[in-house]
């Protein structure tokens, strides 16, 4: 192991001196790292990913709902505008691969940021510099330490002065049993490959894996409703593919969104399309559906995947090729266990956010503009921001992520009164991420051509000063939860 050592008499005297830690190196990761040179504060970048923005890629054919004036954050435009730099056009819908082309990738090679940035590089834990989470004296004092391991086993201490966690969820998929738990037999369903990443191409790249099968889709919101016209489309040109789609709960009006009264018209489309899709036949919706247990059958085939669930008419057992999951993410919070977090026992957010983002009371778009404030533990100077902020809550917008890092960087430089007061710009029923974990937003269905789906009514930038006292939520359901009833409540769809 190497170290990036400090001896006890300087390691306080320094500490100001030492850069600042970036876990990750999506959308709200570099637009940390754009925020903290400006303020002239060197950024030091982890990726897991071979490449920046690893997680968007692995659902880069999706296109989003919201436009990329929604995606590009300021700081990080200034940086790149003395490249030269094409913007793309704002109110276009780009894919998540565009996203990845024209935005991250520019920006990571940005000298500033490509001289800060560590690729295939797992951060495995993060504590303070020698103390572990019981010592108090001169803890605020002591750097942090970040180990990180590199891809061939090398493992690095990192000390820095400020650690801000932007990994994102998606390395973290809900499980498909109840009571927010693996069902009997999903991890051997899942090596032995019956059980997909969430998201994948199924026209594209992943098309010969699912034609011609049955497909089973678990969970709802927008991912589910995704991937399930993909497999309609598919089920169109490939004859023999059947496709079911199970659902926890038996309210099915909440399956398709707001339809036409949707804010957003390419959200409520994807809805529209969906009821269109089971209606018609072309889906088989199994309502009232908890999954219990999983195994594996021979067949003419070659071998099948059971999935067992419980209905209120007994146990029901469906047989099909490929299951793909639809269940939302959580947060990963194993490698912070040296930390003195402060989380909401709900959705294990900051404690001081999780009311403002529970799902059951709120949207992306009720929910208000927060930063270093409310993103605060009692572990000084350590923040998770973007999508792992919100923990199990599915509401997150990305450029809500951009302001809770601008906010941050303003306060470990200092600058209280821009940290604390808090702007945000949104369309009135917001621009959801819901279940997707690489803190992006919520993908759109592939046929919203057209950009005028983008300009919905948009309220007047929000400039408020951040307070710490929060009233309780009001009940409002606004648009497509998704991923809610894992790890939630058992009311709610899956």
């Amino acid at each position: 192991m190497t170290d990036t050592a400090m001896t006890d008499r300087n390691m306080t005297e320094e500490r100001n001196d030492l850069p600042v830690a970036i876990i990750g190196a999506g959308p709200v990761g570099l637009a940390t790292a754009a925020h903290l040179i400006e303020r002239g504060i060197t950024p030091l970048i982890f990726e897991q990913g071979q490449e920046v923005g690893a997680a968007i890629r692995k659902w880069g054919h999706i296109r989003l709902f919201s436009p990329w004036r929604h995606n590009i954050d300021p700081a990080a435009r200034r940086l790149l505008e003395p490249t030269g730099w094409a913007e793309p056009r704002l109110t276009s819908l780009p894919y998540g691969s565009e996203l990845v082309e024209a935005y991250l990738e520019p920006l990571a090679a940005v000298p500033a940021i490509a001289a800060a940035l560590h690729t295939s590089t797992t951060v495995t834990a993060v504590s303070r510099a020698g103390m572990d989470k019981t010592h108090s004296r001169g803890r605020d004092e002591r750097p942090f330490l970040v180990r990180v391991e590199i891809t061939g086993g090398t493992t690095t201490n990192h000390h820095v002065r400020a650690v801000i966690d932007a990994s994102g969820t998606w390395a973290q998929p809900n499980p498909l049993g109840q009571a927010g738990l693996p069902a009997p037999g999903e991890a051997d369903a899942i090596a032995a490959g019956f059980i997909t990443e969430p998201l994948p191409d199924v026209t594209g790249a992943d098309r010969d894996r699912f034609a011609g099968k049955h497909v089973l889709v678990i969970g709802a919101g927008h991912s589910a409703a995704n991937t399930l016209l993909s497999l309609g489309q598919l089920a169109k040109n490939e004859p023999g593919t059947r496709i079911s789609w199970a659902v926890r709960g038996a309210d099915t009006t909440r399956l398709y969104g707001g339809g036409d009264l949707d804010g957003l018209p390419a959200r409520g489309q994807l809805g529209t399309r969906l009821r269109r899709l089971v209606e018609d036949g072309h889906i088989e919706l199994h309502t009232s559906f908890t999954t219990t247990s999983f195994t594996t059958a021979a067949s003419t085939t070659g071998g099948a995947l059971l999935v067992t669930g419980s209905t209120p008419d007994g146990p029901v057992t469906l047989e099909v090729d490929l299951l793909i999951p639809a269940t939302g993410f959580r947060p990963d919070l194993d490698i912070l266990r040296e930390l003195r977090l402060d989380l909401d026992p709900a959705v294990e957010a900051p404690r001081e956010l999780g009311p403002l983002i529970d799902p059951e009371f709120h949207s992306c778009g009720t929910v208000p503009p927060h930063g270093a404030k409310l993103l605060a533990h009692p572990e000084k100077d350590f923040y998770i921001a973007g999508m792992k902020s919100y923990g199990r809550a599915p509401t997150f917008l990305l450029a809500t992520g951009y302001e809770q890092v601008r906010s941050i960087a303003a306060a470990l430089a200092g600058d209280h009164e821009a940290a604390n007061t808090v702007h945000l710009e949104l369309p009135e029923t917001g621009v959801c991420s819901t279940d997707l974990g690489g803190s992006c937003d919520t993908p759109a269905t592939q046929a919203a051509e057209s950009d005028e789906t983008a300009e919905s009514c948009c309220a007047a930038p929000a400039a408020v000063e951040e307070t710490s006292c929060c009233a309780a939520p009001e009940p409002v359901l606004i648009g497509f939860p998704t991923g809610l009833a894992h790890g939630r409540t058992a009311t709610l769809t899956d």
